[in-house]
C-alpha cells in the first residue's frame, strides 16, 4: 500500500472511531467516492500536506431542517468550509432534473448558513491537478492565518495576507483600498515587501501587477508547512 493510502486510511479509521452519529459512521463505513479519493491523493495532500480540520461525509442539518452530507469539510477553529467533487457525465443534459435542483437548493441552503463552497469537477482534478492544488491553497488561505514576520509593520503584514489570499495578481489601487491608505503609501509597502522578495511583480510601471512569491502554480511544494495548527 502506497505511503498516501496508509494516510488517509488512518484519517478515515480515526474519524469513525471518533464519530457517534450512527448515519455518517454508516456513510465512512462504505468507503469515500471514487473522486474524493483522487481529489485527496492527487490534490489536497501534495499542496497542503496534512489532512487537519478536514472531515469527509460531514454531516449537516440545513435551515429547512433536512440533512445534506458534504464531500469534504474544511473546518479550523470553527470555520465552515465545503469541498464538493463533481462528477462527470458525457452530456451535462443527462442529469436528472430533479437531481439537479437538489444540487443547486443543497448549495442555496449552505450558502446561506455561512458555509463557503470550493466546486471541484473530477476532470479538472485529472487534467489540471497544478491548477486544483493552487485553488485549494487559496481555499485554505480563507481560513487559516498565516504567520508574518514580527520585523515588519501592520501594513505588510496585511499585504501578505491580501496576496495570499487571492488566485490572482492585483493592483497597488486594489491594495490601497483594501488597507485604506494613500496610493503612495501603499506603493512604498509594495516596494519594501518586492525588495524582501514577498511579493513579484509584472508588467510595466502603469499597468504592474503584484502577487504573492510563496504560492504561485509551481510553488505548492512547499506544502503550507507553517499554516499547520495556525488558525
Amino acid at each position: 500500500m502506497a505511503l498516501i493510502d496508509t494516510k488517509i486510511e488512518k484519517w478515515i479509521t480515526k474519524q469513525f472511531e471518533e464519530e457517534r452519529n450512527p448515519r455518517r459512521r454508516e456513510l465512512l463505513r462504505n468507503g469515500l467516492g471514487h473522486g474524493t479519493l483522487a481529489f485527496l491523493k492527487t490534490v489536497w495532500y501534495p499542496a497542503i500536506g496534512s489532512f487537519e480540520h478536514l472531515y469527509p461525509e460531514w454531516e449537516v442539518r440545513t435551515l429547512n431542517k433536512s440533512y445534506r452530507y458534504l464531500d469534504l469539510a474544511y473546518m479550523p477553529g470553527g470555520a465552515k468550509g465545503c469541498i464538493e467533487i463533481h462528477g462527470y457525465r458525457s452530456h451535462a443534459r443527462d442529469i436528472e432534473a430533479w437531481r439537479f435542483k437538489d444540487l443547486c437548493m443543497k448549495q442555496a441552503l449552505l450558502s446561506l448558513d455561512d458555509w463557503l463552497f470550493l466546486p471541484i469537477a473530477y476532470l479538472s482534478i485529472k487534467e489540471e491537478p497544478e491548477i486544483c492544488k493552487q485553488l485549494s491553497l487559496s481555499f485554505v488561505g480563507k481560513f487559516v492565518s498565516m504567520p508574518v514576520s514580527v520585523s515588519i509593520g501592520w501594513a505588510e503584514a496585511e499585504t501578505l495576507r491580501f496576496a495570499r489570499r487571492l488566485l490572482r495578481p492585483f493592483t497597488s489601487a486594489e491594495l490601497s483600498s483594501h488597507l485604506q491608505r494613500t496610493d503612495r503609501q501603499t506603493r512604498r509597502t509594495l516596494q519594501k515587501l518586492i525588495d524582501e522578495g514577498a511579493l513579484m511583480t509584472n508588467g510595466k510601471q502603469r499597468y504592474r501587477t503584484y502577487q504573492s512569491s510563496d504560492i504561485l502554480f509551481n510553488g505548492h511544494e512547499r506544502n503550507l508547512e507553517n499554516l499547520r495548527g495556525k488558525v
